[in-house]
């Protein structure tokens, strides 16, 4: 382990017993890591805003659950980040479905249709994102830690609690499912992922 891994260890240790103030170091050292990870899956400023102040919150709520793998708590924060980003669209989507259960109000000529429209015009990133979203919460994971943030499958089984074989598999059925759901979004502009069901 590196000094810096020591480091952040010794701080993780004082955090864990309750020091605030190494709980904000650490939040000085990973939330713009956190943050630019929730921004890839958001996709919204504000959205990423909140996605990281609950990690901490998770973090600091359960610290003995934290894992520090290879001196750093970075990858169990990521993970976490999933975890929250996952919860926040199902809850979106129900709010969204009991929304579509409600008469549907006379409609108003408005510009802000065309706006939206030129806004989702990036299909691409939009469709992979999609995918991504459609994948179980362990295959976004694994993907996170092992190709996203490029971490040793050892470190990754660390953080997941999983043997090593387990991450392999997972990692290989991950990048299989992406891959076929992102191609199938790319060659079909008008299907929706979350039309087909899957969760």
């Amino acid at each position: 382990m590196n000094n810096a891994g020591t480091d952040e260890a010794d701080t993780w240790s004082r955090a864990r017993d309750g020091d605030p103030e190494a709980f904000t170091s650490l939040f000085d050292t990973h939330r713009d890591r956190v943050f630019g990870h929730a921004l890839r899956l958001v996709r919204q400023p504000h959205d990423a805003e909140d996605v990281t102040a609950m990690v901490f919150l998770e973090a600091w709520r359960r610290r003995d659950a934290v894992r520090v793998v290879d001196g750093s708590i970075i990858a169990w924060l990521l993970v976490t980040a999933n975890n929250t980003v996952h919860n926040l669209e199902r809850s979106r989507r129900r709010h969204r479905e009991a929304l579509a259960r409600m008469p549907e109000p006379a409609h108003q000529p408005d510009h802000a249709d065309g706006v939206a429209e030129d806004l989702d015009t990036r299909e691409r990133d939009r469709r992979v994102r999609d995918a991504f979203g459609t994948l179980s919460t362990a295959d976004q994971n694994v993907i996170t830690l092992c190709v996203l943030e490029e971490l040793p499958l050892a470190d990754a089984a660390r953080t997941l609690g999983v043997p090593v074989g387990t991450v392999k598999s997972r990692l290989s059925r991950a990048k299989r499912r992406l891959g076929d759901l992102a191609l199938e979004l790319l060659a079909d502009p008008a299907q929706s992922v979350l039309e087909g069901g899957a969760e």
